[in-house]
């Protein structure tokens, strides 16, 4: 049994039934994400345009494909095709734009909004008012090939164990309070993103039901 393997099922014995694992694949060359799907891995996120695009061609059909990473409006078109969760919906403009794609694809693309909740301010994504204000704004509701399934955010970067777990109550209740508010009757609304290699035990504690987890399971690039 290969170290992907066994990495795999040691992460996946961790894991509650309801919570889906994401193998964040980027930067690793398909051989290992091979290792991976016939370890019985389909969901695989991956943060750069051109290197999803790349691998989605030689890769199996079944895989579902995650965008994981901070998107630049002008590289929605590459992937709008078959991408099945962006992950990382930070701007109205990119909302637009996945729309506009996504109709030219001729599907709905499922998206979660990136809530900003940690203390360093290099991290992307919407502060909680910020994501107050576009739901309540509207214009989403007129997109037809855009679906927002959910909030996901990255904790801040530190041994305080004490701080992740706050951020990550912090997008819990933004989460409860969107769903209540504008989605109380779309089961699709669902998605908790949260939780990486070294805070996804926290993460799951704090009501996370999808982990984006690398090098666990590939080991550290470089």
């Amino acid at each position: 049994m290969n170290e992907i393997t066994l990495n795999l099922q040691e992460v996946r014995s961790t894991l509650p039934p309801h919570v889906r694992l994401v193998a964040v694949s980027k930067f690793h060359p398909v051989e290992r994400l091979q290792e991976a799907y016939d370890a019985g891995q389909r969901i695989f996120g991956e943060s750069r345009a051109q290197e999803l695009c790349a691998k989605q061609e030689v890769l199996p059909a079944d895989i579902e494909w995650h965008f994981i990473g901070h998107l630049q409006p002008n590289k929605v078109k590459y992937f709008a095709p078959f991408v099945a969760l962006i992950h990382a919906v930070d701007s109205a403009k990119l909302l637009r734009e996945i729309e506009k794609q996504a109709a030219k694809a001729g599907r709905c693309i499922d998206c979660l909004l990136q809530v900003h909740v940690a203390a360093e301010e290099t991290k992307f994504g919407f502060s909680p008012d910020e994501c107050r204000a576009l739901l309540s704004d509207g214009e989403w509701r007129e997109m037809q090939h855009v679906r927002i399934c959910g909030v996901m955010c990255m904790a801040t970067n530190t041994d305080d164990e004490e701080r992740i777990r706050q951020d990550f109550r912090t997008a819990a209740q933004l989460f409860d309070e969107i769903k209540q508010t504008y989605f109380a009757n779309e089961p699709s609304f669902a998605i908790r993103s949260w939780g990486m290699s070294d805070d996804y035990p926290l993460a799951i504690d704090e009501s996370s039901n999808m982990v984006r987890i690398g090098s666990r399971i590939f080991g550290v690039r470089g």
